[in-house]
């Protein structure tokens, strides 16, 4: 029996939220030398409420200095093509980037491999324009862009990702005052 796609939602809000047990469940799949990134992430949680909705996003996660709404996908595929289903996903992209480019957010896609694969199984995307200003800003050059492919369609290439570690070590980073100054 598979998992619905709202267990691959729950999983990436719980590791959003920083919750111990599946930080804990989740690192065991990383490599020795990562799995302490991954648990500093415990000290610079989001809050994240799931926002399932008819071509709205999936999660928002907030935190002081942030806040993403995030799109959750899953697939064994190496490839999620937007151009399938019947167009919906492409729809459900274009608006989600006129509602973050009109407020100024950063909107990310989260894609989720399934299936056997060691290491870390998620991907993180922006869609959007960038920010302008802000700690957003900073986050948004790291994360790779949702890309096109020749005939224009939006594409997520598992491979082209920033693994959900790395945004979390990025995160945590952005967090910590500068100079040790009070946060």
């Amino acid at each position: 029996m598979g998992r619905t796609a709202s267990a691959y939602e729950r999983e990436l809000k719980e590791l959003l939220q920083g919750e111990p047990s599946a930080v804990d469940r989740y690192a065991r799949a990383l490599p020795p030398p990562d799995r302490p990134r991954l648990h500093e992430s415990l000290s610079t949680p989001f809050l994240v409420v799931r926002a399932a909705g008819s071509l709205g996003f999936d999660l928002v996660a907030l935190r002081s200095e942030f806040s993403f709404p995030v799109e959750v996908k899953a697939s064994s595929s190496e490839t999620i093509l937007f151009s399938a289903a019947s167009g919906r996903a492409a729809e459900q992209l274009a608006a989600h980037r006129a509602a973050v480019d009109r407020v100024g957010l950063l909107a990310i896609y989260a894609y989720r491999r399934l299936g056997r694969h060691p290491g870390d199984t998620w991907r993180l995307y922006a869609a959007g324009s960038p920010p302008a200003l802000g700690r957003a800003s900073l986050i948004k050059r790291r994360l790779p862009p949702v890309e096109s492919t020749r005939d224009g369609n939006a594409v997520l290439r598992w491979a082209s990702g920033l693994p959900l570690s790395n945004f979390l070590e990025l995160v945590h980073h952005l967090s910590e005052p500068a100079n040790g100054a009070p946060g």
